[in-house]
């Protein structure tokens, strides 16, 4: 035997939001290496498409918008007539927005706001209808190293995260009861396409480097272990949890 029967998810079908790109899109591929089903969702269906080639195994995708409750609603409906019954979503979908806080415009607060936090609310309520009904499921909301800790230019997306983590905390309450194990994921500083310019900003990366005891920045490839132990039976005790996957970050001053 290569591996524990707790850890085995093969067979059970997912939806990660988000996920064209960046941290949804090497979340996907992890779960369809662990024998998923997954569906790759997006509002562009280009792109959509053209991250679905690149990966193996049984994947589809859904082009509709997170942040709208009926395009939710249908979306969602739609996948599970097509794939069927929803076992696991990943709230990924997310967007940065860097501003000092004076100068942080009304339209940008509410499109973080909706992108970050009223997504995983939408998608979250829609497909736990389902897994409620069915008396099991995983939601996994991915929320950040700043759930827990801010630095200046950030604050509105630190609120959107912290709240995140909170909504988490949340839909365990409400929806523990009926089998569904809702907990979060916090990636700390990862390199991804969004966040390529502050790699390559030397003195950033250097504090964060020096602000980690893993002494790095973190890769997508590092957030796919956490995942697919909260997607798994192994943390069917697990609820309203964070894993935080930061090198360390949050335990340190």
């Amino acid at each position: 035997m290569t591996a524990h029967p707790l850890f085995d998810i093969s067979g059970r079908r997912a939806l990660v939001t988000g996920s064209s790109r960046g941290i949804g899109l090497a979340l996907a591929r992890g779960l369809l290496e662990a024998g998923c089903t997954v569906v790759l969702n997006g509002r562009d269906t280009d792109r959509l498409e053209e991250a679905a080639a690149a990966l193996p195994g049984d994947v589809h995708t859904a082009a509709f918008d997170v942040t709208d409750g009926p395009s939710v609603a249908a979306g969602t409906a739609e996948v599970e007539e097509r794939v069927g019954p929803l076992d696991i979503l990943v709230n990924n979908a997310g967007m940065q927005l860097r501003a000092p806080l004076l100068e942080f415009t009304d339209p940008d607060w509410h499109r973080i706001l909706d992108t970050n936090l009223t997504s995983a609310f939408l998608v979250g309520r829609e497909v736990a209808r389902g897994m409620t009904e069915r008396g099991r499921g995983k939601i996994i909301n991915i929320c950040s190293l700043q759930s827990e800790v801010v630095r200046p230019g950030i604050a509105p997306y630190a609120a959107t995260k912290g709240a995140l983590k909170m909504l988490t905390k949340g839909m365990c309450a409400d929806w523990g009861p009926y089998g569904v194990q809702v907990n979060g994921l916090g990636p700390g500083y990862i390199e991804t396409e969004l966040t390529e310019p502050l790699v390559e900003d030397e003195e950033f990366s250097a504090w964060v480097r020096r602000r980690t005891p893993a002494g790095r920045w973190g890769r997508t490839e590092d957030l796919v272990g956490g995942l697919l132990y909260l997607a798994s039976p192994a943390a069917d005790f697990v609820g309203g949890q964070v894993l935080y996957i930061d090198g360390g970050m949050t335990s340190v001053l």
